[in-house]
């Protein structure tokens, strides 16, 4: 018997006894893979017994995707076509193969995932020399999260190298209340997030561009609003950046000023605050006449200036006021 015919028969009896050991939980089967490396393996023989040639730009070979819990992945031995197989990768971050069982390939990257199959098959004395290759069919592991004030928030896939403008772009863009702000938070060091400043015009912060990785959960800040609504000629939201404050006559300027019936001397500010919605009284007649000083405002403050014929703001005009703000059109304040 030839050593080819010896080989398919010791696959035949692997694959057999793989269909009783697949629901089975590996014991100590894991190996310690070498560490991350560019190069992705290829089943393509060589043109000399040592040396292996490196194949770039394989869809689903990437040698920067790591492999991970629920990724469907398909193997080739390279002249062994028995051992080819499609497999996903379980729970507890293990793959099953005839011949060298239960491998270890959570975190791996496909070519550590590679070479850790081909020291199993030669340590075994199952092949000499073996070439694998691996394709990600699909993943579920090379993902990242994309949260808060994007078009469409959700996962999306990560492979090769991804960039943050790249991520976002993919998730539709920033919306209208974007701020200026975005949170990176990684994986491997959830305690660590890092901080980067963009606009909606993402070319003006290049240095921002940063890589992004499987894992990532990227949340984009909402921008602060100052809501100005009633007897003002243009009722808005102002979106602040970051270091963006405004006072009490800024917002009025910004909304076109007072309007003709404006009850100057009974302005309020509506701010929320733990115990519910409170009302912070401004006097706007005085501080238009420098009797009296300016008055900052916080995010997410509503600046009501009601018309002379009103009495200051009770029970429902509140929830009025509220409704207002809600529906004021929102304006970007940007340098």
């Amino acid at each position: 018997m030839t050593d080819s015919n010896v080989l398919r028969l010791f696959v035949a009896v692997a694959m057999l006894a793989g269909c009783t050991m697949a629901q089975a939980s590996p014991q100590g089967d894991a190996i310690n893979a070498p560490g991350p490396t560019t190069e992705i393996r290829s089943s393509v023989p060589s043109t000399t017994s040592d040396s292996k040639p490196d194949l770039k730009d394989i869809p689903g070979g990437d040698a920067s995707v790591r492999l991970g819990v629920g990724d469907l992945i398909e193997l080739s031995v390279y002249d062994v076509p028995e051992l080819n197989t499609k497999t996903r990768v379980s729970d507890s971050g293990d793959i099953y193969l005839p011949l060298v069982n239960y491998v270890h390939v959570d975190g791996l990257t496909i070519n550590d995932a590679a070479v850790a199959i081909e020291k199993r098959l030669d340590q075994g004395g199952f092949i000499r020399n073996p070439h694998v290759q691996i394709f990600v069919d699909e993943s579920t592991s090379n993902t990242a999260s994309v949260l808060g004030e994007v078009t469409k928030p959700g996962v999306y896939p990560v492979t090769g190298q991804q960039t943050l403008f790249s991520v976002i772009s993919a998730a539709g863009g920033l919306t209208d209340r974007a701020g200026k702000s975005i949170t990176i938070t990684r994986r491997d060091h959830p305690d660590k997030s890092v901080a980067v400043t963009i606009t909606h015009n993402l070319e003006d912060h290049p240095e921002s561009n940063i890589a992004v990785f499987s894992g990532d959960t990227i949340m984009v800040r909402r921008a602060d609003v100052i809501y100005v609504v009633g007897e003002v000629s243009h009722p808005s939201g102002f979106l602040m950046d970051n270091n963006n404050r405004l006072t009490v006559l800024q917002a009025i300027a910004l909304a076109g000023g007072t309007a003709r019936f404006a009850k100057l001397s009974e302005v309020r500010i509506l701010r929320k605050g733990p115990a519910g919605v409170n009302e912070v009284p401004v006097p706007l007649k005085k501080i238009l006449q420098a009797k009296a000083n300016d008055v900052p405002l916080q995010p997410e403050d509503i600046l009501f200036v009601p018309t002379s014929a009103r009495k200051m703001l009770t029970g429902k005009t509140t929830d009025a006021v509220m409704q207002m703000a809600t529906a004021a059109s929102i304006v970007a304040i940007r340098p």
